[in-house]
């Protein structure tokens, strides 16, 4: 464990092997941070965080803050962040609440300067947050989501596996998954295909999600009767069903085709 300069590390806090924890950095109780972590200058670490191994915490982050939720009482809840998580200067990062009980960041995330997840929060693995993006309270993130800079996320919302959300979006309504999503308000914009690409997906699998979202945002059907369309005449896909099960989950509602405002030019 590398100690540069003054810190405040609470003797109940749990560090790793080759941690270093840089000046004036301030560590609660109850923290554990695991082994290979930088954590920088002013950061300051709060009781019940767990942070993974070799992460990255940035000057000014502050992490494991009580939630913002005049619900919570003083009950015991955590931060679980895991590997590899980059985390840059001015982030604030809750716990959580007894709704959830804690709140969790997945390995390999980006979460650029400023970015805001509130209590009870759920982000999957290897997803970039970019700077300033506000997640409010019980947000669901799946894997390899893209969130562009200054959007803000309403609560409870869900938003899918390998979305991408392009800059300064409202996002009402839950984001269904490997699409993607822009203009106001927050429409359906295409298959996120360069994404699925990038992370080895095959053409045969991006062409399903195409048929599928042709049927549920193209050809102007309703939610309900899209998904009986898609069951009945596409063939059954890992692909189809991640988009069936989501929709049919989605109790917010999901986004929708852009439809320009009557006389908007």
């Amino acid at each position: 464990m590398n100690y540069n300069g003054l810190r405040n590390i609470h003797p109940g806090a749990k560090i790793g092997e080759n941690v270093t924890i840089e000046p004036f950095a301030t560590i609660g109780d109850d923290v554990v941070i695991g082994d290979g972590t930088w954590v920088g200058p002013n950061a300051c670490i709060m009781e019940g965080t767990r942070i993974g191994k070799n992460c990255k915490i940035y000057p000014g982050a502050i992490v494991g803050a009580a939630p913002q939720d005049l619900k919570y009482e003083g009950e015991y809840s955590t931060l679980e962040i895991g590997d590899n998580v980059i985390v840059r200067e001015y982030c604030t990062l809750n716990r959580g609440t007894k709704a959830a009980e804690k709140t969790v960041i997945g390995s390999n995330c980006l979460l650029m300067a400023y970015v805001h997840v509130a209590h009870d929060c759920v982000i999957g693995n290897n997803c970039v947050l970019a700077n300033n993006v506000t997640l409010a309270g019980h947000i669901e993130v799946g894997a390899w989501a893209v969130i562009g800079g200054m959007v803000a996320v309403h609560q409870f919302v869900k938003v899918g596996k390998h979305v991408m959300i392009g800059g300064g979006s409202l996002v009402r309504k839950d984001v269904p998954p490997f699409l993607k999503a822009a203009r106001e308000p927050l429409s359906y914009a295409g298959v996120n295909s360069v994404g699925l690409k990038r992370r080895g997906f095959s053409k045969e699998q991006i062409h399903r999600i195409q048929d599928v979202y042709r049927i549920l945002f193209i050809k102007g059907y309703t939610v309900q009767h899209a998904l009986k369309k898609i069951e009945a005449e596409l063939p059954d896909s890992p692909e189809r069903e991640a988009i069936l099960t989501f929709v049919k989950a989605a109790d917010r509602g999901i986004i929708r085709r852009f439809r320009s405002l009557k006389g908007a030019v």
